[in-house]
């Protein structure tokens, strides 16, 4: 009985914990708008330069009626393409560089010389080479986090605890078991990790593709806003963009606590 107790006690505690930082983002959003309406009112924020909540709150309103989710739906799918591609490109990159250590000594400095040029420098080029339609976007959104994904999920394979490696291998395991039995199950919580840090990268390299070419999407909004001089637009953009990549990183969330449920309801069973 008092084992139960403790149980309830902790689950209640977690509750109240998921319940209090809730609401500690909420306070913390609305405390910004807040303050940046009020600063705005009595001046001591430029109102032509930075905009103020309400103003792009309509600026949103008059825009949705206007084709605005459409820009949003563009942009959304460019970025979730992009991320899907670049991060199982480079996962699968990162398991053949994994099982090939010799490949991987000579690819190695090649890789890091890549992470370190400025990609968005580079967005000119690929459009150039794929095109100005959605492809080259998508391109652009790719080589951000491509190179990363390679390194990071290399460091991760190679992470893994090399005892139960050589246990799979005594057992005759053949490289694909190893691989999905051992090195996979052992790297997922660190690759949903990355897959969260791909998100930030993906929509940077999809708006940086539509600053270039694109006629559609929220990049193009934000871009046009600012040839125009309507900030309220802009700051409408950025807003959006937040948001939405809010709701892909919470998907991603949901999607590694179920994972992690299963796995711990497969474990009990």
């Amino acid at each position: 009985m008092k084992r139960i107790t403790t149980k309830n006690d902790f689950i209640k505690n977690q509750r109240k914990q998921k319940i209090t930082i809730l609401l500690s983002q909420l306070i913390i959003v609305i405390l910004f708008f807040s303050l940046w309406e009020l600063f705005s009112n009595i001046g001591i924020i430029n109102v032509f330069l930075y905009s103020k909540p309400s103003r792009f709150i309509n600026t949103f309103i008059m825009y949705a009626k206007e084709g605005l989710f459409h820009h949003v739906y563009i942009s959304s799918i460019e970025t979730i393409l992009g991320l899907i591609i670049g991060t199982s490109l480079g996962i699968l990159c990162a398991t053949i560089l994994y099982f090939f250590s010799l490949i991987q000594k000579i690819i190695d400095p090649f890789l890091t010389t890549l992470n370190a040029l400025p990609k968005t420098a580079l967005g000119p080029l690929i459009i150039i080479i794929l095109g100005t339609s959605y492809k080259g976007i998508i391109g652009v959104c790719i080589s951000l986090n491509l190179i990363i994904t390679i390194i990071s999920s290399l460091n991760y394979f190679c992470s893994v605890d090399p005892s139960l490696i050589k246990m799979m291998k005594v057992m005759g395991a053949s490289r694909i078991q190893i691989l999905f039995n051992v090195i996979y199950p052992s790297s997922i919580n660190s690759l949903f990790s990355l897959l969260k840090v791909n998100i930030g990268l993906s929509w940077i390299g999809t708006i940086v593709g539509e600053f270039l070419v694109s006629k559609e999407g929220i990049g193009y909004i934000v871009v046009y806003g600012s040839q125009v001089f309507k900030m309220d637009l802009v700051m409408m953009g950025v807003i959006i963009l937040c948001f939405v990549a809010l709701i892909m990183y919470g998907f991603i969330c949901i999607c590694e606590k179920v994972y992690i449920f299963s796995k711990d309801k497969k474990r009990l069973n």
